[in-house]
């Protein structure tokens, strides 16, 4: 086979794949489409750079440039308000630049919040534990080792990781997850099927239903 029929093997083998990633996208995001309507939520098919804005509290919506929303889903989930979308941004230039996907759900919390970060703990995390740049560690040994938990109020770390709080993020999918002051993201390094998202704000609407009791009594006392 000559040099030119190689070059059309390979032209044709460009665009096949092209196809097919257009396709998987487009399957995608009619079956998100879909599950939002089951839902009675919102779905919308197009590029939204209000979001960072919108949820600036939230560190991994910062990142990087060009940032943007897609795939986005919007209504209320069992009361409260609910955001859902994939998040485009990238890293570096030229040569070096890098696309980044990530997959976010965020919900209004029932009361009022301080900033807090629950993630799983990574290697880079006990490195820097041995040189002094240490998380929040609590009674049990086996979350500590799991979690990284970071917030400058430590009194509203441990008020808010409690221990029936610390068993439902032990069994719990594994999710980044940042309070701000009226709502909570959980979000993953990579894209949500429909199925994942519904967990993901499942797994939100538990944790506000283990908030400690006094948060919820200064909400409905209007404190």
């Amino acid at each position: 086979m000559n040099g030119a029929a190689w070059f059309v093997l390979a032209v044709i083998a460009v665009i096949a794949l092209a196809i097919y990633a257009y396709l998987k996208r487009r399957l995608r995001r009619d079956a998100l489409a879909a599950w939002a309507r089951r839902k009675g939520l919102r779905f919308r098919d197009e590029h939204d750079k209000t979001i960072e804005y919108r949820f600036g509290n939230f560190d991994c919506l910062q990142q990087g440039h060009d940032r943007y929303a897609h795939n986005i889903i919007e209504g209320s989930w069992h009361g409260r308000d609910l955001t859902a979308f994939d998040y485009h941004y990238e890293t570096g230039s030229g040569d070096d630049e890098t696309t980044h996907h990530l997959s976010a759900v965020i919900l209004q919390a029932p009361c009022p919040l301080k900033p807090l970060v629950i993630r799983p703990e990574r290697f880079f995390d006990r490195v820097s534990a041995f040189f002094g740049f240490d998380d929040i560690d609590f009674e049990s040994a086996e979350f500590s080792r799991e979690f990284y938990v970071k917030s400058r109020d430590r009194k509203w770390a441990y008020d808010v990781i409690h221990a029936r709080m610390m068993e439902y993020l032990l069994a719990a999918p594994r999710y980044f997850v940042q309070f701000g002051l009226i709502h909570a993201i959980a979000w993953a390094d990579r894209t949500f099927e429909p199925d994942e998202f519904e967990r993901a704000a499942e797994f939100l609407g538990g944790l506000f239903d283990r908030l400690p009791e006094y948060l919820l009594r200064k909400q409905t006392d209007g404190a």
